[in-house]
Order: structure tokens, then C-alpha cells, then sequence
């Protein structure tokens, strides 16, 4: 995705993009175009999905209809995120918090031409470094909540299992709000530490007077 969607930045995701309006000065009036294609990108994506697996899926659950979330033999995890069942509702937002902030942190990290190997190369290798990012991020964070760090690629996905019959519940209770709410809170949390602590760029609005606020304090 990171590859063929360059000409618009390559978000993939509304928590980046809010974070990029908040402190890159992405224009916000590109937010709601770009997270309804974001959302009906993650749908169109998971009915194929289902489309081309169908076959397998019912042999795998052994039901000519979808079985629900929290059956054990389901196969709704492949379209959505579902929280180990022994974690609360706070340890789920902490753990997404936590992987969404590093996330945002090291996007901002490949992505500054301040930092080593952000030039020419840097850019052609930046899908690829990103590919090691989400690997690692997953293989510390994802046994817990399956780590979305994404509304929409948990939203989308999971509205498409629901319509085909899979039906709600599984995991720990009301799992499905938390890829709501975390990533916002987590990338822009990492955004704004890595502005605070490594950015000089101009285009930060950290780095503006007054964090860009100075119209707060001035007469």
C-alpha cells in the first residue's frame, strides 16, 4: 500500500493523518476525504478476503455460516482485532496506545531528512523500513489486542464480518472500541514526543512559537 499510494502520502491509516494535520500542517480539510477512503479501502478489502476464501473458511469452521467471534474455531480474527479475554478495558487502551506511539515516532523518524539515510535512498527504502516497523510492533504488542493502531483497518473489516453474519462480541468486553479512540491518542502522543525531543524542522508546529498557538497569548 505504502508503495502504490505515494502521490498522496501513503497515510493508510486516520490516526497518522490526524497527527499530520495536528503537528506537520497536513490540511485538515483532507482528513474526512482521506478517512472514508482509508475506511472503504479497509472494507472493499476484507470482502475480497472473504470472497476468495470462503470455501476454506467453512471447512475450517465447519459451519455453512459464519461462526460467532467467540466460538473457538472462528475465523472472524482474520477481518478484526479481538483482545486476549483476560485484558481490561485499560490494559487494551494502554496497549494500543503504546504501539501507536511508536508507531508515529518512527514514521516521523524514517521520514526526517535530519536523521541518517532519510535522503534519496531513505525515501525508496521507507516501505521497507516500515515493513520492519509493523513486523516488530506486532511481534511485542499484537498477542494482547492484536495491535489495529488503526481505525479503520479494524472498523472497516469488523462492519464487513458483521454484515456476512459473524455477528458481535469475543474478546475482552467492548474490545471493539478501543481501536476507536487509542490510536489517535497513541500517534499523536508519539508524534509530538519525537517533535519535542529530535525534530527541527520548520514544518512543526512544535517547533513554532508558542507550539503554533501564539494567537492564544497574543493581543
Amino acid at each position: 500500500g505504502i508503495y502504490t499510494s505515494t502521490p498522496s502520502g501513503s497515510h493508510l491509516n486516520p490516526a497518522i493523518t490526524f497527527t499530520a494535520c495536528l503537528l506537520r500542517r497536513f490540511p485538515w480539510s483532507n482528513l474526512p476525504l482521506y478517512t472514508l477512503s482509508q475506511l472503504l479501502g479497509a472494507m472493499t478489502g476484507s470482502a475480497i478476503v472473504y470472497l476468495n476464501y470462503h470455501s476454506a473458511i467453512t471447512l475450517y469452521e465447519g459451519s455453512p455460516s459464519p461462526l460467532s467471534p467467540s466460538n473457538t474455531t472462528t475465523t472472524a480474527p482474520i477481518f478484526a482485532t479481538y483482545p486476549a479475554p483476560f485484558l481490561s478495558q485499560t490494559g487494551q487502551f494502554l496497549s494500543e496506545f503504546l504501539a501507536s506511539a511508536i508507531l508515529m515516532f518512527l514514521v516521523f523518524a524514517l521520514k526526517d531528512e535530519g536523521n541518517l539515510g532519510a535522503g534519496v535512498l531513505g525515501k525508496k527504502l521507507f516501505p521497507f523500513a516500515m515493513f520492519f516497523v509493523i513486523f516488530g510492533i506486532g511481534a511485542c504488542f499484537g498477542w494482547e489486542t492484536g495491535y489495529a493502531m488503526n481505525l479503520t483497518r479494524d472498523f472497516g473489516p469488523r462492519l464487513v464480518s458483521f454484515w456476512l453474519g459473524y455477528g458481535g462480541g469475543g474478546g475482552g468486553g467492548g474490545g471493539w472500541r478501543v481501536p476507536m479512540v487509542a490510536p489517535f491518542v497513541g500517534c499523536t502522543f508519539g508524534g509530538w514526543l519525537y517533535d519535542v525531543l529530535l525534530y527541527t524542522g520548520e514544518d512543526s508546529v512544535v517547533n513554532a512559537p508558542y507550539m503554533g498557538m501564539g494567537w492564544l497569548v497574543q493581543p
